[in-house]
């Protein structure tokens, strides 16, 4: 696949878009990156499993990401940060295209979904304290309609969509699911 029209097509499908920014008092305010490598074979998401240790999201599937920290200077850079801190990804190393719909977590989060982009496959290091395993998956196969299931759950006193990928070792649902389904609405891989 070639990285520059990638890059290209991404941006306008993220630019134009009037994204929806969220705000509840009393919730934290978070970012993840949405780290996609671009090669030869297509595009691969990179995905992170939780430690049982973390306070919060135990065990589960998630973006590398966190809460906003004062020194931040904007949410990328959280984003960008929170993936050093997690995976040992290099801010150098990503291109951030642009900003995902925001989404709400039972647990208090309101989370701004990065895209970034590479081109080169990243070397990693998880740190061990937060990341169990770090997964990468082609961005097609979230595409596949046997991946993926639909449950109703009630939250904030309104029923809500929450979607599972199954990939035959891992369940990725929640905010997590929901950003990948988001994605690849905006790129037309699924209506």
């Amino acid at each position: 696949m070639d990285y520059l029209a990638f890059v290209r097509s991404l941006q306008e499908v993220l630019d134009p878009f009037n994204r929806a920014e969220i705000r509840i008092e009393g919730f934290r305010r978070a970012s993840v990156l949405v780290p996609l490598l671009v090669g030869a074979r297509g595009v691969d998401l990179f995905l992170t499993r939780r430690t049982d240790d973390v306070e919060t999201h135990k065990g589960q599937i998630s973006f590398p990401g966190g809460g906003v920290e004062e020194s931040d200077h904007t949410i990328i850079h959280t984003a960008l940060r929170e993936a050093e801190e997690e995976i040992g990804l290099e801010p150098s190393a990503v291109t951030p295209v642009g900003l995902l719909n925001d989404h709400v977590t039972p647990t208090g989060f309101v989370i701004t979904p990065v895209v970034g982009v590479m081109n080169v496959p990243p070397l990693l290091q998880p740190n061990a304290c937060e990341v169990a395993e770090i997964l990468q998956i082609p961005l097609s196969f979230f595409a596949e309609t046997k991946r993926v299931r639909q449950e109703q759950r009630l939250f904030r006193g309104r029923t809500h969509d929450v979607w599972f990928y199954d990939t035959g070792t891992h369940v990725i649902w929640g905010a997590t699911a929901a950003i990948i389904r988001v994605l690849l609405q905006r790129l037309k891989m699924i209506a």
